[in-house]
């Protein structure tokens, strides 16, 4: 395969806050949470081609109309009145079912990419809007920057000045957490005993996680998972992101290695691993 003509970088998130206020008559719920870009992403490589395809180098996503990233595509061409002319190679990072957007991530990416390879000129607030037909979390990814979210998370308000150099190790078991299950089961929660669900806070800002209740219930072993990082001298603190399965563990030092090894042999050898960093 020839050398790709463009190569757009789809960046997960962590989820720094989340807070569930109520249930919608539209069966979502109200919610508001910060969101940042993390180092780890997907990259998405595009092709000029005579219509439009969609590959992958990882097995079980789908590459039908069912993808995120076809869907976008869709939405551009409908915006712009013209056929998509490009094969989009879809390198993935982002482990499926982790909470971080992954998926989301690489459908705003595309947004993103065609809109510069188009010329099409498209505002990125026409984006989110476009985007938020497809996911609640996509329209974030458009912006590419610290932002808090509101409404089911499609209200999008980037926090400007946001510098911070923030260090994670994330953690993954091989199990993930049904994000609508969680959210249908928050209301009526209960704290296990033992498990701290404080708030976190940091001289960058707080974390908290309502959706760690819920969570937790169904999934015991993700609680076990919070008290084991929490008790770790090397971390600052730790949370469960969005939905989960995914925790993330403040560092104190950049080397992460360490805990990661411990992870897996105290907790569990098939633990998913990788210290990223926020990027503002």
């Amino acid at each position: 395969m020839s050398n790709p003509q463009h190569i757009e970088i789809a960046r997960a998130k962590v989820n720094i806050e989340l807070r569930v206020l109520r249930k919608r008559e539209d069966g979502f719920h109200e919610m508001t949470t910060r969101m940042a870009p993390i180092s780890l992403a997907d990259d998405l490589e595009f092709y000029p081609a005579k219509k439009y395809s969609l590959e992958c180098d990882t097995e079980g996503v789908p590459l039908d109309e069912t993808n995120l990233v076809t869907k976008a595509v869709r939405l551009f061409e409908r915006e712009t009145k013209s056929e998509v002319k490009w094969k989009i190679a879809l390198k993935k990072r982002v482990p499926h079912g982790a909470g971080l957007g992954g998926g989301s991530a690489d459908a705003a990416a595309a947004m993103r990419a065609l809109n510069q390879l188009e010329k099409a000129n498209i505002a990125v607030d026409r984006m989110a809007e476009l985007l938020s037909e497809i996911g609640s979390d996509i329209p974030f990814f458009a912006y590419n920057t610290v932002a808090d979210c509101s409404g089911r998370g499609e209200i999008v308000v980037p926090v400007g000045g946001w510098n911070h150099e923030v260090t994670l190790l994330l953690l993954k078991p091989t199990f993930g957490v049904d994000t609508p299950a969680a959210y249908k089961a928050w209301q009526g929660a209960e704290a296990l005993p033992g498990i701290n669900y404080e708030t976190q806070t940091f001289d960058w800002g707080i974390m908290e996680n309502d959706l760690e209740k819920p969570v937790f219930m169904k999934h015991r072993f993700l609680a076990e998972m919070k008290t084991w990082l929490l008790f770790q001298p090397e971390i600052q603190g730790a949370m469960m992101s969005g939905s989960g399965s995914t925790f993330m563990a403040v560092l104190d030092k950049k080397d992460g290695q360490t805990i990661l090894d411990r992870a897996r042999k105290e907790l569990d050898p098939t633990l998913w691993g990788e210290v990223v960093s926020i990027i503002s």
